[in-house]
C-alpha cells in the first residue's frame, strides 16, 4: 500500500499548535462572515507557502539521506505543523457564524486536529510519537544472544516456510517485542485524548470518525454495514483456506471448526494471505502467461514501465505528465547513495510539480504498482486548481482507491492491446487470478476494520490497558476467525502494538474504505464504458467516456462531502460492497463448490 506524503488531512490531524491557553477561549466580540473569509484567505496563502517549502525539504530528505537533510526536513515540517495548529485554533472563532458552504467546509476541515495548549504537553506528545516509532523500528527477535532477526527476516520465513513450529517461533518472537513499549502507548493515548478534547472531541477515536462528513456514530455503523455485506465472501474463502491448511498441517494444528491459529496465514498479521497461494491454488493450475518474463525479455526499463502507466491515463483523455515529472522523479535506485525504495507519489506545489519516488524493476508487481502510483499523481493534477484546503482526496480512502481502480483494469485484454500479450487466456483462467487477488483484496477487509475498531474502544476508555490483548483477540476471532497461536500474555500483552500502524498511530479505516471504493469505481466506469461482461474481465483502457467521468470526480478534490464525489463517478451516494461481490462472483461460486466437496469428504 503506497503512502502519499504530506496529504493535508493527515498533517492537520497531527498538528501540534504552539498556542497559549487563552487562545482556546472564544473572543468577546462576535466575528463576522467577512472576517472569516479574510481569515481563510490569509490562512490558505500561508499554509500553501509553508506546505510547498516542507514538501521540497521532505523530497530532498528522502532522496539524499543524511543527518543534515533529515534536520532540514524536520525544520520545515515543524513550521507547517505549527501554522496548521494555530489555524485550527483561529478557526474556532467562526463556529456558529453563518458562512457560505465553501467557507464553512474549510473552517470545519481546519478544526479536525489535535491541539495542545501546554508546550510541555506538545513536547511530550512529539517525544512519545518518536519513541513509539523508534521502538517499533528497532525491535528485533533474538533466538540467541548472538543471533537477532529484524521484522523483514521474520516475514520472509512466514511467507515461505511450511514448518509449523518455525512459523510459531517467528510469530511469537515478533509479538513478544511490543509489550516493551506498551506503557508509552498508554501514556500516548491519554495525551492524545487530551489534545482531542481541547478541540471539542470526546476522544481521539471520535475525532477520527468525525472526518467522514457524517456523525461519528453513523460512520461506525457504516463500517459494520459494509463488513456485513462482504462477510459471506470472506467466510467462503476462510472455509476453503481452513481445509487446505488442515491438509497441510494436520487436524491437530488446524481444527475443523472454530478459530484458526493466526501464524499459518503467511503474513505476520494475517492481513493478506497471498503467500498461501501455492497451497490454495486450484488443482492442476499452471501459469500460461508470465508478465515478468515478458518485461524482462524486452529489457523494459523504468521509464518505459512508467510510460505504459501514463499511456493508460492518457488513453482516458487525461493530460500527459508534465516535463518536470520526468526530470525530477526518482524511478531507479541510485548507485551512489541509499534511498527508501518504498513507492510513493509526491505533490510539491499547487501547479504541476508532481513526482514519483520508486525503484522500478521490470516485474508484474511493479507494473501494477506504477499504475497505482500514477493514480495519486493524476488525482493531484485533477484537483490542483482547488483552494489549498480542498487539495486532497474526498476522504482518506479515495486517494488509495484511485490507482487501485486503474489496476483492476490491468486485464488480459489491456495487456493484449498494448502488445504485452499475444492472446487472451480462456475464461477458465479467471479462477486462479481471482483467487490470488482475493487473498489480498478480501482478506484485508476484516483486519482493516478491526484495527480501528479496537482503537476506538481504547481511546474511548471502554478497553483498559489490562484488557488490550483480550479485546484484540475477541475482535480477531469474531471478524477474522483466528486465534493466538500460543497462550496469551495476559495483562502485559500488547499484540496490537506489533502492527506498525498502531505503534505509529496511523488510522487504518482508509484501507478498508479504499478496498470497497475501488470496486465501486471500477463497476461504475465499466458501465459508463458500455461494458456488459463479467466485471473481473473489464478494462476501461482507451475509453474517453469513462475517463471523463473519472476526471470529473478527481477535479472535485475535497471541495464537497465525499458522498457527492462518489455520486459524481457512480451515481450512488453510499459505498456499496455489492460491487466487490460482483467482481468476485465467479470465485464465490467456485469456493462454494470446493467447500461442499471438502465437507462431504470429511463426513466419510
Amino acid at each position: 500500500m503506497s503512502v502519499t506524503p504530506k496529504i493535508i488531512s493527515t498533517l492537520l490531524a497531527t498538528a501540534l499548535a504552539a498556542v497559549s491557553a487563552t487562545a482556546l477561549a472564544a473572543p468577546a466580540a462576535k466575528p463576522t462572515a467577512a472576517e472569516a473569509e479574510r481569515f481563510l484567505a490569509d490562512t490558505e496563502a500561508k499554509l500553501n507557502k509553508l506546505n510547498n517549502e516542507q514538501a521540497r525539504a521532505a523530497w530532498v530528505g528522502s532522496n539524499f539521506i543524511t543527518d543534515d537533510t533529515e534536520g532540514i526536513a524536520a525544520y520545515f515540517a515543524e513550521r507547517f505543523l505549527s501554522a496548521s495548529g494555530e489555524a485550527a485554533i483561529g478557526a474556532r472563532r467562526f463556529n456558529g457564524v453563518k458562512l457560505s458552504p465553501e467557507a464553512a467546509r474549510k473552517i470545519m476541515l481546519l478544526q479536525q486536529t489535535l491541539v495542545f495548549a501546554d508546550p510541555k504537553e506538545r513536547e511530550q506528545y512529539a517525544a512519545l510519537q518518536a519513541a513509539l516509532n523508534g521502538a517499533y523500528g528497532k525491535a528485533k527477535y533474538c533466538p540467541t544472544k548472538d543471533n537477532c532477526m529484524a521484522l523483514g527476516e521474520m516475514e520472509k520465513v512466514l511467507a515461505s516456510s511450511r514448518d509449523e513450529a518455525r512459523l510459531k517461533e517467528m510469530w511469537t518472537g515478533w509479538h513478544a517485542q511490543a509489550p516493551s513499549y506498551k506503557d508509552k502507548y498508554v501514556e500516548y493515548v491519554a495525551l492524545s485524548n487530551k489534545g482531542a478534547r481541547q478541540m471539542g472531541f470526546a476522544d481521539t477515536g471520535v475525532m477520527w470518525r468525525s472526518q467522514y462528513d457524517m456523525p461519528p456514530e453513523a460512520f461506525a455503523a457504516e463500517m459494520e454495514r459494509l463488513w456485513q455485506q462482504v462477510k459471506p465472501l470472506y467466510d467462503a474463502l476462510h472455509t476453503y483456506t481452513r481445509y487446505k491448511l488442515r491438509a497441510t498441517y494436520g487436524p491437530d494444528v488446524v481444527p475443523l471448526t472454530g478459530p484458526i491459529p493466526s501464524h499459518l496465514f503467511g503474513n505476520m498479521w494475517s492481513q493478506t494471505w497471498t503467500n498461501l497461494y501455492p497451497i490454495l491454488k486450484p488443482a492442476g493450475e499452471t501459469k500460461s502467461f508470465d508478465l515478468t518474463k515478458v518485461l524482462e525479455e524486452r529489457k523494459t526499463d523504468a521509464k518505459q514501465m512508467t510510460k505504459y502507466a501514463e499511456g493508460f491515463y492518457t488513453s482516458l483523455g487525461m493530460q500527459k505528465l508534465p516535463a518536470s515529472f520526468w526530470e525530477r522523479s526518482l524511478l531507479t535506485k541510485p548507485r551512489d547513495r541509499d534511498v527508501v525504495c518504498h513507492a510513493s507519489a509526491w505533490p510539491i506545489n499547487e501547479k504541476d510539480d508532481v513526482r514519483i519516488k520508486m525503484c522500478i524493476t521490470p516485474t508484474a508487481e511493479d507494473f501494477t504498482v506504477i499504475h497505482h502510483e500514477l493514480g495519486h499523481v493524476y488525482y493531484f493534477l485533477g484537483y490542483t486548481k482547488q483552494p489549498f484546503l480542498f487539495r486532497n482526496g474526498a476522504n482518506d480512502g479515495f486517494h488509495e482507491a484511485i490507482g487501485d481502480t486503474v489496476a483492476l483494469s490491468i486485464t488480459p485484454a489491456y495487456l493484449k492491446q498494448i502488445g504485452l500479450m499475444d492472446q487472451e487466456p480462456d475464461v477458465s483462467a479467471d479462477i486462479p487470478q481471482l483467487l490470488e487477488r482475493a487473498l489480498s483484496k478480501v482478506t484485508i477487509l476484516p483486519f482493516a476494520y478491526t484495527v480501528d475498531k479496537w482503537r476506538w474502544d481504547v481511546y474511548s476508555g471502554k478497553t483498559k490497558p489490562a484488557d488490550y490483548d483480550k479485546s484484540w483477540w475477541q475482535l480477531r476471532e469474531q471478524y477474522m476467525g483466528m486465534k493466538r497461536p500460543v497462550e496469551s500474555q495476559g495483562i502485559t500483552g500488547f499484540d496490537a502494538g506489533a502492527k506498525y500502524h498502531v505503534a505509529a498511530d496511523v488510522p487504518y479505516s482508509r484501507y478498508f474504505l479504499a478496498d470497497m471504493l475501488q470496486f465501486q469505481f471500477h463497476r461504475a466506469l465499466c458501465r459508463e464504458a458500455g461494458y456488459t461482461g463479467p466485471l473481473n474481465r473489464c478494462s476501461i483502457y482507451g475509453n474517453a467516456k469513462a475517463g471523463a467521468k473519472f476526471q470529473k470526480m478527481l477535479e472535485m478534490g475535497a471541495s464537497k462531502p465525499w458522498p457527492e464525489a462518489l455520486k459524481a463517478i457512480s451515481g450512488e451516494d453510499k459505498i456499496d460492497g455489492n460491487a466487490l461481490l460482483e467482481y468476485f462472483a465467479p470465485l464465490k461460486t467456485w469456493l462454494d463448490q470446493q467447500n461442499a466437496a471438502f465437507a462431504a469428504a470429511e463426513k466419510k
